[in-house]
């Protein structure tokens, strides 16, 4: 339903935690490199927990190749510079999800490309400098998630 786009993660426990939470709630996963490890890391592995096989995920030698292949009917990109929330707007099937390196978040020229009504923040309290990357990526997902009634969720 939705796309979850790593720019050029760094962090193998980050990538695994966000293989598992794309893997439980029916997300693809995009992995847009370099990457700053090898997938069969075995900090990455455990982290995912062997979930791997259970999600989604593909790799792209740059985002325009992604954005050119995969054309998302919208990128959302996900930076502590930006001032709108996650929050704030209405999320659609087939967004594009799209964070940064844990060092650095989204590049400049990166977030030129994308409109700026679609740059968007997890709110946090001042003078912080960000989010664990895994965590913003669930807190997204999950907002994007409950917008849809948890769509494919199981019931209990």
């Amino acid at each position: 339903m939705f796309h979850v786009v790593l720019f050029e993660p760094e962090i193998p426990p980050n990538t695994g935690n966000i293989i598992r939470l794309c893997a439980n709630t029916g997300t693809a996963l995009h992995l847009i490199e370099p990457l700053g490890f090898e997938l069969d890391e075995p900090r990455l592995r455990r982290a995912g927990l062997d979930y791997y096989e259970w999600a989604q995920v593909s790799r792209w030698p740059d985002l325009t190749t992604y954005l050119d292949a995969a054309a998302p009917c919208r990128t959302l990109a996900f930076s502590s510079k930006a001032t709108r929330s996650y929050a704030s707007i209405a999320y659609q099937p087939g967004d594009a999800l799209l964070f940064g390196p844990e060092t650095r978040g989204l590049p400049p020229d990166v977030l030129e490309r994308i409109d700026e009504l679609h740059q968007l923040r997890v709110p946090m309290r001042p003078h912080n400098r960000s989010l664990n990357l895994s965590n913003a990526v669930a807190a997204v997902c999950f907002e994007a998630w409950r917008q849809h009634d948890f769509i494919g969720a199981a019931v209990i």
